[in-house]
């Protein structure tokens, strides 16, 4: 679950936001002031820091400064500000994005998915690598490996290898396969499209790590670790 650091002083529109955020799927941590939201980040490592400008002990924008000398996090700057040389500062001073009250909460919470999809998609690209077991994925190569002996897989296996190691212990039924890896609705498909590929892939990675569950899917049995 991506987190977000939410530095806000006015206790109600703290509370109100926070649930929004909440119910959209995400970690919400509240501070409201500079100092609880510098204990928090060391803490937490946030994806996403929302802050207000105006806050008791400090300005949020040397709150924004510091926190970029040490870290890359995205900042959002939630402000009553609207003037152009206050979105000129907050950018100056390591700022993402901007966003004036009062504001509509439907825009709001386009800026915070769209930031966030950004933080998911970089996290993804740092990483070099997947591992289950003794198979692992080389993002950069795109290659697997079990037991650093290469596998020679198509690409249609491949693709089914990887969406289940980035889905481990979760029933992924025929459809959803179908969707993520041929990108088809799976009603114009062969039914046995995705048995004949999941079986060929046992054959080369082992029969240990895929579950077929009756009248469900499969399920990829062993716990994965990005590198």
């Amino acid at each position: 679950m991506q987190k977000i650091l939410f530095l806000e002083d006015d206790r109600n529109l703290n509370r109100g936001i926070s649930l929004k955020l909440e119910k959209e799927g995400y970690k919400v941590f509240s501070a409201f002031s500079v100092k609880e939201a510098e204990a928090l980040f060391s803490k937490i490592n946030p994806d996403l820091i929302i802050s207000d400008i105006n806050l008791p002990d400090k300005s949020g924008l040397e709150f924004c400064a510091n926190i970029r000398k040490k870290s890359k996090v995205y900042i959002m700057l939630l402000t009553a500000l609207d003037s152009e040389i206050d979105m000129v500062n907050g950018y100056d001073f390591g700022a993402d994005d901007y966003i004036t009250k009062p504001f509509s909460l439907m825009v709001f919470m386009s800026k915070v998915h769209a930031v966030m999809r950004r933080a998911k998609q970089e996290q993804k690209e740092e990483q070099t690598k997947i591992r289950s077991g003794e198979l692992w994925i080389s993002y950069p190569e795109m290659k697997v490996y079990r037991g650093g002996k290469s596998l020679s897989l198509s690409k249609k296996e491949f693709q089914l290898l990887l969406y289940f190691m980035e889905n481990p212990m979760q029933i992924l039924s025929k459809e959803q396969i179908l969707e993520r890896v041929w990108d088809i609705d799976g009603q114009f498909v062969d039914g046995n499209t995705v048995s004949v590929n999941v079986s060929r892939l046992k054959q080369k990675i082992g029969e240990e790590y895929i579950q077929n569950v009756r009248g469900m899917g499969y399920l990829w049995i062993q716990e994965s670790v990005r590198e």
